[in-house]
């Protein structure tokens, strides 16, 4: 009894890391990059002014 105890061991970690897995590399529906996007975008206008100004 304690062998098979031993190899359910092995057997739970496996399940536990297909459904992990499974759950990590799902479809997410994401907004996007658009607002992080338009911020850098924002920070590099304001660099280049920065250096044309001096």
């Amino acid at each position: 009894m304690a062998a098979l105890a031993w190899l359910l061991i092995p057997l739970f970690a496996a399940i536990g890391a297909g459904a992990w897995g499974s759950w990590a590399g799902r479809n997410r529906k994401t907004i996007g990059d658009g607002h992080e996007l338009a911020g850098y975008t924002r920070f590099r206008e304001a660099m280049e002014k920065s250096h044309s100004d001096a």
